[in-house]
């Protein structure tokens, strides 16, 4: 089993590439571990504070999927940032397809 690579773009424009994440880790746990600026994770990633937004690339929604119904709820708490493409990283757990997925944090609610 080898490390996937993902990348994070931070609200300064910065993209950070973590390549040792593992498959079953969330990417909340990832961001937090590897200091992405702006992924928090206040809950521990229970999906229920959105502190962990992202936008995730277009070209990628259909290999990460849609939120579910809780996570959709979670993320109408930040309806002014929310976009199509939004999803809170601790409820995406790392597959070897993910391997170069990019995403961009959400700026704070």
């Amino acid at each position: 089993m080898s490390a996937i690579k993902v990348t994070f773009v931070q609200a300064d424009g910065a993209e950070k590439t973590i390549n040792d994440g593992g498959v079953g880790e969330s990417l909340m746990e990832l961001a937090v571990a590897n200091g992405i600026v702006g992924i928090l994770g206040d809950c521990g990633g229970s999906c229920a504070c959105a502190t962990c937004h992202v936008y995730v690339d277009p070209a990628w929604m259909s290999v990460v999927g849609a939120a579910d119904a809780n996570e959709d709820a979670t993320l109408d708490g930040v309806s002014g940032i929310k976009k199509s493409n939004s999803r809170l990283c601790c409820q995406i757990r790392l597959t070897e397809e993910l391997g170069g997925l990019k995403m961009v944090v959400a700026p704070s609610a």
